[in-house]
């Protein structure tokens, strides 16, 4: 598994910033290891060849910016996913990636489009049989940044949505997006998998059980587990 955190600025100027970065990457490495799957840490994305990504595995995406792909290796990304080769798991800011390669909405799901509100919320279980949710229980409340998005794919199957009445619309640049409020999706590319989580802004995500098995459940599903 290709755990991807590569900071980059955006096509206008820097990007974003987050901390929370180097534990993520050893809590996906576990999560990894678990699903016996061999972690392999990329802070630069020039030190992955298209024909590693070619081969394989899992794309697993905390990115934010325009992360620097080559042609090469984004058809090796496409080519791989939609042949089943290789699947993705994207988590928090990596909707807010690769602005400038119009395939990438199509392997994570969406396009970050602003994210008005950080609060604690209550989490709508859209999808309770699911591996990345079948644990959870309502109300489940959680502490995070709550994400717009544009460009969700109409098959996207959303797993986890802020439940109806959570936020503050009289916030600055407050409003309802098309999709609404998901939190969480899967879909399939072709022959491939991919699992989207929103969730994760914290560090408290990253030692929270009920979180890491949300992912882990993302994940098995990507690989095939649909229980």
């Amino acid at each position: 598994m290709f755990i991807v955190t590569q900071v980059a600025p955006y096509p206008d100027g820097p990007s974003g910033v987050h901390g929370v970065l180097t534990q993520a990457s050893t809590a996906l490495g576990e999560l990894a290891g678990l699903a016996g799957l061999e972690p392999v840490t990329v802070s630069d994305v020039g030190d992955v060849s298209p024909a590693e990504l070619a081969h394989g595995g899992v794309l697993s995406l905390f990115t934010i910016g325009e992360t620097p792909w080559s042609d090469a290796q984004r058809h090796a990304i496409t080519d791989s996913v939609r042949q089943g080769r290789l699947s993705v798991v994207g988590v928090h800011s990596a909707t807010d990636a690769c602005r400038a390669w119009d395939d990438y909405a199509a392997l994570v799901g969406a396009r970050f489009d602003g994210h008005p509100w950080t609060v604690e919320f209550e989490v709508e279980i859209a999808d309770r049989v699911h591996p990345a949710t079948a644990h959870l229980t309502a109300p489940w409340r959680w502490h995070d940044e709550v994400y717009l998005f544009r460009d969700l794919r109409p098959d996207a199957h959303v797993l986890l949505r802020v439940a109806h009445g959570q936020l503050d619309m009289s916030v600055p640049e407050a409003r309802v997006p098309e999709c609404g409020f998901p939190l969480a999706w899967c879909f399939t590319e072709g022959q491939g998998r991919a699992f989207y989580t929103s969730l994760g802004h914290f560090p408290g995500a990253w030692e929270s059980p009920t979180f890491l098995r949300h992912v882990a459940g993302g994940l098995r599903w990507t690989l095939g587990d649909d229980a």
